[in-house]
C-alpha cells in the first residue's frame, strides 16, 4: 500500500513539474514585458518631474 501512495505522489509531482515547465517560456516572456512597461512608466514619470523644474 504505501509503495502505491508513493508512486502517486512521484506521478503527481512529475505531472506538476511538467506543466511548470511546459508553461515557463510565456509566464518568462510575459514577466519580461511587465518589466519593460514598469520600466516605460518609471521613464515617463521621471521625465514628466524633470519637465517641471522640480
Amino acid at each position: 500500500m504505501f509503495e502505491f501512495l508513493t508512486f502517486l505522489a512521484v506521478a503527481v509531482c512529475t505531472y506538476c513539474l511538467w506543466r511548470i515547465s511546459d508553461d515557463l517560456p510565456d509566464v518568462l516572456f510575459r514577466l519580461t514585458e511587465i518589466q519593460k512597461d514598469i520600466a516605460d512608466l518609471k521613464k515617463s514619470v521621471m521625465e514628466d518631474d524633470s519637465g517641471k523644474g522640480t
